[in-house]
């Protein structure tokens, strides 16, 4: 497979914008790879493709505002901010990327805020766009998280044109989100509302979790026709034992394990045992799914509609098979399936 592969016109007025107005209202195309059908549902018809003993793996990481916005010292200028990565804690060192990077030198500081108290200095220049910054805030490091979370906002993609809304807040976070340290949301999970989860429970369905922290590493452009070639940043995984015991006895019964997202598929995948079980696992991946690959866990997963040429197209084309996923984005764009993050959803059983 090469990058020409995974590339598609999509129609601008197709980039969801907005969220559907509930969450499990979205649409939901269903594509069953071995009866090679395709059919449209809603997103909270989910449940009648379960059966009791089935089992649902959900990515529980939650969104920090990471977009802050300084000025520079002197000139003013104004300076986007994305947090990344928290390097130390005690240091208050962070990986950011800084837009526009040209005018950011090592030395320079940034100021947040008229009264924030907030500063940062840059002190090392890691990528040709990412940095190093040192922040100096007077306070404890609970007040100086605290203080980044009221600068901050938000992070939506940069696709996203409009302004952010108090709405996103919510929005860009899956109502089962507890561990912060996501720069982007996982968005299969979006789709999720309160009613549906309890009505899968009651159906006898397994819900268990598991934690990646996406980073933008997950949207960086691939830039090789090569595939094999593409290197993926890596991200943090944490994968409990209650989630693993739960997942082999779905294995050994052979009942439907679901991934809800490309993120859960990474990581589960980023952790099998060589008789193909889920291991526990706590630390980082940056494995790259691309067709042809066998998977080892999950035999059926939920995901959005992605960009063209991106990583998460790639292993949603690795599951569904090329050609029925090629098929499923036609479909899609005929239908009128709203797209990205905030799009519309697919199930691939």
């Amino acid at each position: 497979m090469k990058l020409s592969h995974f590339q598609y016109d999509l129609p601008p007025e197709l980039l969801a914008e907005y969220p559907s107005e509930h969450r499990d209202e979205s649409r939901l195309m269903v594509i069953n790879r071995k009866e090679e059908t395709i059919v449209h549902k809603r997103f909270k018809d989910l449940d009648s493709y379960f059966d009791e003993g089935d089992i649902m793996v959900f990515n529980n990481t939650k969104v920090f505002p990471a977009r802050l916005f300084g000025n520079k010292e002197k000139t003013g200028a104004r300076i986007e901010v994305f947090l990344l990565r928290e390097l130390n804690a005690e240091s208050r060192l962070w990986d950011v990327l800084v837009d526009p990077a040209r005018k950011i030198r090592i030395g320079n500081k940034l100021f947040f805020g008229e009264d924030s108290g907030l500063v940062a200095e840059v002190i090392d220049n890691t990528t040709s766009r990412g940095r190093t910054l040192r922040f100096l805030y007077d306070g404890s490091y609970e007040e100086f998280r605290k203080k980044l979370t009221e600068m901050g906002e938000t992070p939506l993609p940069k696709y996203i044109k409009r302004e952010v809304e108090s709405s996103d807040q919510e929005r860009y976070q899956t109502i089962y989100a507890k561990h912060e340290g996501a720069v982007a949301a996982p968005t299969a999970g979006l789709h999720f509302s309160k009613h549906l989860l309890k009505r899968l429970e009651i159906k006898g369905i397994d819900l268990k979790e598991l934690t990646l922290h996406v980073g933008l590493g997950t949207f960086n452009p691939v830039e090789v026709e090569d595939l094999s070639k593409h290197r993926m940043d890596s991200e943090e995984v944490f994968i409990p034992n209650n989630t693993v015991d739960a997942v082999n006895k779905a294995i050994v019964g052979k009942k439907r394990i679901c991934a809800v997202g490309t993120t859960v598929m990474r990581s589960m995948e980023s952790s099998v045992s060589s008789s193909h079980r889920l291991k526990p696992f706590d630390g980082w991946t940056n494995k790259f799914i691309f067709p042809p690959y066998d998977f080892s866990i999950a035999n059926c997963m939920i995901t959005n509609f992605h960009t063209p040429k991106s990583t998460l197209m790639m292993m949603t084309s690795a599951f569904a098979g090329h050609d029925l996923l090629k098929e499923a984005y036609v479909i899609a764009i005929k239908e009128k399936y709203q797209f990205y993050s905030y799009g519309d959803a697919m199930l691939i059983l």
